[in-house]
């Protein structure tokens, strides 16, 4: 199974492919969406939109999974944020793939196995887990490497079984 983890931003968008096969992950791709500041918003979705529809199309992915908004203390950049993942979503429903939401603490129980996990012990569990030489960078993508092992993790054994099966 081939995941595509997303960490949404409008300013910058993590993404991460794995591959999830017996048990062993293998990466295909890391980076981050940017868009530049001073840009109409409306461009800034656009760059985001065709960017994951570009790295959809390359790495062919099945799935998405992407993190869920956490609230915090500045609305503007929540509605922003939002938007920008509503857009994010929107490109992978027009290539046809399932998307999967985790929140935080989802991701990090998946991936430490502790829901309070710092954000550096994550990203060293991610590199253990994918076997890589250093923790991916910049943090955005490893953020959306997180989000793809918890798909993973979440759902491999129902992949599974649907791929077995062809139901679910």
């Amino acid at each position: 199974m081939i995941i595509l983890g997303v960490d949404p931003g409008y300013a910058i968008a993590g993404y991460g492919a794995v591959e999830y096969k017996n048990n062993r992950f293998r990466v295909l791709c890391y980076g981050t969406v940017t868009t530049k500041a001073g840009v109409p918003f409306n461009e800034r979705l656009e760059t985001l939109y065709d960017g994951l529809s570009d790295i959809i199309d390359r790495c062919k992915p099945e799935s998405m999974a992407v993190e869920k908004i956490f609230y915090n203390s500045n609305e503007k950049t929540v509605i922003d944020v939002s938007q920008a993942r509503g857009v994010l979503i929107l490109a992978a429903q027009k290539k046809g793939m399932s998307v999967f939401e985790y929140t935080p603490l989802q991701v990090k129980l998946s991936v430490v196995g502790y829901g309070r996990a710092e954000k550096n012990q994550v990203q060293e569990m991610t590199r253990l887990l994918l076997n890589l030489d250093g923790i991916p960078k910049p943090d955005d993508a490893a953020d959306a490497l997180a989000i793809a092992i918890c798909h993973a993790h979440s759902a491999g054994p129902l992949m599974r079984f649907k791929n077995a099966t062809g139901e679910l």
